[in-house]
């Protein structure tokens, strides 16, 4: 049975119970004669053993709000009860009084007891020795190590056991918050991964979407044949990004909650999605080419496998290059891939248009490539050089070290 809310573990109703079953449990032993203990002998009236039976109990009382306190009065109702011949139930409920100054005090106050009671045993067993002139006098220490060392070595022993419980209570919490901490930063990084990811999936689709459409709604007298040409790229890019956007969307969720059992073209989408790799990139300069970018494209070295998250960057970054050519150029860019022994280095120049005219932008490519190229180790400059704009990556391999 669990005891009543007000007789809780720490509250101080409790300790005042545990000191009335203290008072009652003397008053006992008091009506049943049971002092004095040392001194049979004595004269002093039976009456004078309860103000430190009294004493005593407010001791045990004070334990936990004031140990010092407690102890202070609890000592002083020892010495005052021995003095009068000794009473058993005052000695008893010093050893309560003991065990709660170790376990409630300050460190400083057990390590100051122990050091107390272990010096009274070993006097009280040289005294005897000394006094009965045989080995068997160290029986009068026996008393001062049963009343004072050991409920001086028990309350030492639960309060390092519960101060290994705290410290532990304290290292989980701490775990905790860090593995939280952990979740966050996770969450976070993968927040600006999905957001590169989807800007750089749809962004250069979009681009071109809008440039044929502002051609066609600002340019008077096109012929039939030059709009079913701009039609047919807006038509094709748009496809082109819806279904990307779609793919990205599938990686995204978790497997078996797209609604439905994955067809082997969804399947084959969804690995041309996830293997989007520099190799790829001829058929990207060949849609830039359809929205209406004359791209150069040059190659120097070897060309050879990439790590997976290097080939990824790279691809991704030479597709917002050149939509942001196609955005503000002039309609011309170079594309450069330099394959090194420990690095790929991409690089894409066009010229920039006059009066800064062109799609408007948030600049979220260009934070998104410098993102790209700092998560690999690599390099990454975009700006103004003769009249040009130019953005060059440099992407390690991991080779040649």
């Amino acid at each position: 049975m669990r005891p009543p809310a007000w007789l809780g573990s720490g509250t101080l109703a409790r300790d005042l119970a545990l000191a009335g079953a203290s008072l009652a449990g003397g008053l006992v032993l008091y009506a049943l004669g049971w002092q004095p203990q040392i001194r049979p002998n004595a004269d002093a009236p039976s009456a004078l053993f309860l103000p430190p039976l009294l004493a005593m109990c407010v001791a045990v009382g004070l334990r936990r709000v004031a140990p010092r306190t407690s102890l202070a009065t609890g000592t002083g109702a020892l010495v005052v009860d021995i003095a009068l011949g000794g009473s058993l139930g005052t000695i008893l409920i010093y050893t309560q009084v003991l065990y709660d100054a170790c376990v409630y005090g300050p460190p400083r106050l057990w390590r100051w007891l122990l050091r107390v009671t272990i010096g009274l045993s070993l006097v009280g067993a040289v005294v005897g020795v000394l006094v009965f002139g045989q080995w068997r006098g160290v029986a009068v220490g026996v008393p001062v190590v049963l009343a004072g060392l050991l409920p001086v070595l028990t309350g030492i022993s639960v309060r390092q056991y519960r101060d290994q419980a705290a410290a532990e209570r304290a290292r989980a919490e701490q775990t905790a918050r860090l593995v939280e901490l952990d979740r966050r930063q996770a969450v976070s990084a993968e927040r600006a991964r999905m957001a590169r990811e989807l800007h750089d999936v749809v962004a250069n689709h979009l681009s071109a979407v809008a440039i044929h459409a502002t051609a066609v709604l600002s340019v008077p007298g096109l012929d039939r044949g030059q709009v079913e040409s701009a039609l047919r790229v807006i038509r094709e890019s748009s496809v082109q990004g819806l279904t990307e956007m779609r793919q990205m969307i599938e990686l995204l969720r978790e497997p078996g909650t797209s609604g439905g059992s994955a067809t082997a073209g969804d399947g084959a989408a969804m690995s041309e999605a996830v293997t989007a790799r520099l190799a790829e990139a001829d058929r990207l300069v060949e849609r830039i080419r359809a929205a209406g970018l004359a791209v150069r494209v040059r190659t120097d070295g070897t060309p050879g496998p990439l790590p997976v998250g290097v080939d990824l960057a790279a691809y991704r970054i030479v597709q917002e290059s050149l939509t942001n050519a196609l955005k503000h150029g002039t309609g011309e860019a170079e594309l450069t891939i330099a394959y090194q022994p420990a690095e790929v280095v991409l690089t894409v120049e066009n010229p920039v248009r006059r009066g800064g005219a062109g799609l408007p932008g948030a600049g979220a490519g260009l934070i998104g490539m410098r993102e790209r190229t700092t998560l690999l180790a690599g390099r990454f400059t975009a700006g103004p050089r003769d009249g040009r704009w130019r953005v060059r990556a440099a992407l390690p391999t991991g080779e040649g070290r």
